[in-house]
C-alpha cells in the first residue's frame, strides 16, 4: 500500500502531491447534452453489428439472456464497460502519464560497437567466419572487429581472414564471432555507394543513428530526404543495424558453391553481380526462431509471451506506418535472457513497406507491384486484392494476421497455410472454421487471440495493439480481472502497482529481464479504449469457456 502511494504521489494524483509546476492533465472533449457519449463497445470491431441505440446497449441484451449466475455477472461486468465520464478522465490521464514515464525508458539495446565508436565502418575492420545463412537477396556471416594483438597480426597478413576452424562449443563460437554481418547481392544497382543506398534503403529502417557515419559522416541527416530513409525509433523486439556501408564485394567463404550466380563477373565469370553492394552490421544471434523451435517444446506460458513479443514489435512498427510484409519463422531471430526466457527479435526488413507519403495504404494499380515477401503467409486482403485505378491494399493489420499464423509454430504444431503433405490452407480461400485446434493446454483467452488475429476480414480482426494489451492482462492481470466488478478507478489502481513494480524490476534486477521488458512495453503504449476493449474481450471468452 506505501508503495501505491508513493507511486501516486509521484503522478500527482493524490491530493497530498500538490506539483511544483501546473501539469495539463488531458480532457476528453466535451459530449454534447443531446447526444450520449460514443459507446467503447462500438469500436469493438466484431460486436458492431450488435445494436446499441437503446442506452443500456449490449448490457441489456446481455440481462434480457442470462440464464445463469456466470451470464449474469458477464452481463453485470458489460454494463461497467461504459464507465462515468469523470472515471475516464481520470483513467485517460493516468495512462497518459504512465505512457509518458515509459515511453522514456525504452532505450535502444545496448550497441555490441559502443565502445568502438569510430571502427567498424568498412569491410577491412572486420574478421569474417563461417557463415550463418543465406536468403533469396542476402548471406549472413559472423563477425568479429580485432582487438587482441593477434587479431592485429591477422589483418594486416589479410585483408579479409577467414577462421577455417569451428570450435565445438557453440557458446564459444559466438563469443569468438559477437557480431553478424549481411552481404546483399547487388544485381541491379550501380555500383556508386547512393545508387546502392538509394536501391536497398528498405534494409536501412532498423538502422541507428550513427550506421551510415561511414558513408556521410556527420552530415548524413541532411541527405536523408535524398535516400528516403525512414526512421524507426528502437525496440527491444526489433533488429537493430549498427553499422552500414558499401564496399566492393570479396570472396567470402562457401560464396562459389552457395551463390556463384550473384557474384560479379572479377570473381566468377559467368556471375551477374556488381562489384559493390551494402553490408549491414547487427549482433549475432544464437539461431532463429525456426531453428529455436525444432529442438524446444516452449510451456504454454512461455509460448505465450513469445506470442507476445511478436505483437509488441508489429504493433511498434505500425506505429510508426510500417508493415513487414515478410513475418516467418526464419526472419525471427532468438537470443535469451539471464532466466533463459527467448527474446524474438524481428529482421529482413528488405520487402516492408515504409513510404510516409502513403502510409500503410499501398495504391495496387498494377498486378506487377510489389506485395510483399512470403507468399504463403499474406493475409487475405492481400492475396485477393485485384489491380486497377484506385485500388488500395491495406497493410496495417497484415503483419498481425502472419504472427496468428505463426503462433501454430510456436504452440508446436505445423503453420496451417505451408504445404505439409495435403493437409495446408490457402490464405486466398481458407475459412475460419477450416483452422486447426490449437492444443488443450492453451489458455482460453490465447487460443481466441489467435482465432481472432486470423480472422479472413481485417475489420473483424485484432489489433496488434489490442491482441498485445489482452496476452499481457492474461499473463500479469489476473488479480484485477478477478474483480466481480471492474470499474476504471480499479484498473487505474493495478496499472500504478504495475508501474512501481515493474520501475523497481528495472531498477534492481537484470535488466535484460524478458519479463520486465514486456511489462514496460505494455506501459508505454497505454490506451484507454484499447486497454478497455481487452478487458472487455478477456472477460467475454473466459465466461463463454465457463
Amino acid at each position: 500500500m506505501l508503495l501505491r502511494v508513493l507511486f501516486a504521489r509521484a503522478f500527482r494524483l493524490l491530493p497530498g502531491a500538490a506539483p511544483r509546476r501546473p501539469v495539463p492533465i488531458p480532457v476528453p472533449p466535451p459530449v454534447p447534452s443531446a447526444a450520449s457519449p460514443p459507446s467503447l463497445l462500438s469500436r469493438l470491431p466484431f460486436v458492431r453489428f450488435l445494436s446499441l441505440r437503446r442506452p443500456a446497449g449490449l448490457a441489456a441484451m446481455a440481462v434480457r439472456r442470462a440464464r445463469a449466475g456466470p451470464c449474469m455477472a458477464l452481463a453485470l461486468g458489460l454494463a461497467l464497460l461504459e464507465p462515468p465520464l469523470e472515471e475516464q478522465r481520470r483513467a485517460r490521464a493516468v495512462c497518459g502519464r504512465i505512457q509518458t514515464v515509459f515511453v522514456g525508458k525504452n532505450k535502444a539495446q545496448k550497441d555490441p560497437l559502443s565502445s568502438l565508436r569510430w571502427q567498424g565502418f568498412k569491410l577491412e575492420d572486420y574478421l569474417i567466419g563461417q557463415p550463418l545463412g543465406k536468403g533469396c537477396n542476402a548471406a549472413v556471416y559472423e563477425a568479429a572487429i580485432p582487438s587482441s594483438p593477434h587479431h592485429q597480426e591477422s589483418t594486416e597478413s589479410s585483408a579479409l581472414p577467414v577462421s577455417e576452424q569451428e570450435p565445438a562449443d557453440k557458446c564459444q563460437q559466438q563469443a569468438a564471432f559477437p557480431l553478424a554481418i549481411k552481404m546483399m547481392w547487388n544485381i541491379s544497382a550501380d555500383s556508386s555507394s547512393e545508387a546502392i543506398l538509394r536501391n536497398m534503403h528498405r534494409e536501412l529502417i532498423p538502422a541507428t543513428r550513427t550506421a551510415l557515419a561511414g558513408e556521410y559522416g556527420a552530415v548524413f541527416h541532411h541527405r536523408e530526404h535524398v535516400l528516403g530513409r525512414k526512421r524507426l525509433r528502437p525496440h527491444p523486439n526489433i533488429i537493430q543495424v549498427i553499422r552500414a556501408f558499401t564496399s566492393s564485394v570479396p570472396l567470402l567463404p562457401g560464396a562459389l558453391t552457395d551463390y556463384p550466380d550473384v557474384l560479379p563477373v572479377s570473381l566468377n565469370p559467368r556471375g551477374i553481380g556488381r562489384s559493390h553492394t551494402l553490408f549491414l552490421v547487427m549482433k549475432n544471434y544464437p539461431c532463429t526462431l525456426c531453428q529455436y523451435l525444432r529442438d524446444n517444446s516452449p510451456d504454454s506460458r512461455l509460448s505465450t509471451m513469445m506470442i507476445l513479443q511478436l505483437l509488441e514489435g508489429v504493433d511498434h512498427l505500425v506505429r510508426h506506418r510500417i508493415a513487414h510484409r515478410d513475418l516467418k519463422s526464419d526472419n525471427i531471430l532468438v537470443e535469451f535472457d539471464s532466466a533463459g526466457c527467448p527474446r524474438l527479435v524481428i529482421t529482413d526488413f528488405g520487402c516492408c513497406l515504409a513510404d510516409d507519403s502513403i502510409g500503410l495504404r499501398l495504391p495496387f494499380t498494377s498486378i506487377d507491384m510489389d506485395r510483399g515477401g512470403n507468399s504463403s503467409l499474406m493475409p487475405p486482403e492481400v492475396t485477393t486484392a485485384s489491380a486497377g485505378p484506385g485500388m488500395v491494399i491495406d497493410y496495417s493489420k497484415a503483419d498481425a494476421w502472419a504472427v496468428g499464423a505463426i503462433a501454430y509454430e510456436i504452440l508446436g504444431l505445423p503453420n496451417p497455410f505451408y504445404s505439409c503433405g495435403d493437409s495446408f490452407l490457402e490464405s486466398r480461400s481458407y475459412r475460419e472454421e477450416e483452422l486447426p485446434s490449437l492444443p488443450n493446454g492453451v489458455p482460453c483467452e490465447v487460443k481466441q487471440v489467435i482465432r481472432m488475429l486470423l480472422q479472413r476480414d481485417p475489420n473483424k480482426r485484432l489489433s496488434a495493439r489490442v491482441a498485445a494489451n489482452v496476452l499481457h492482462l492474461s499473463l500479469w492481470g489476473e488479480s484485477i480481472l478477478a474483480s466481480e466488478a471492474l470499474k476504471p478507478d480499479q484498473m487505474t489502481a493495478w496499472l500504478l502497482c504495475q508501474s512501481a513494480a515493474t520501475l523497481l524490476m528495472d531498477g534492481l534486477v537484470d535488466k535484460s529481464r524478458v519479463e520486465t521488458k514486456m511489462k514496460m512495453c505494455f506501459l508505454a503504449n497505454l490506451d484507454f479504449e484499447d486497454l478497455w476493449t481487452a478487458v472487455f474481450l478477456l472477460l467475454a471468452w473466459r465466461n463463454q469457456s465457463g
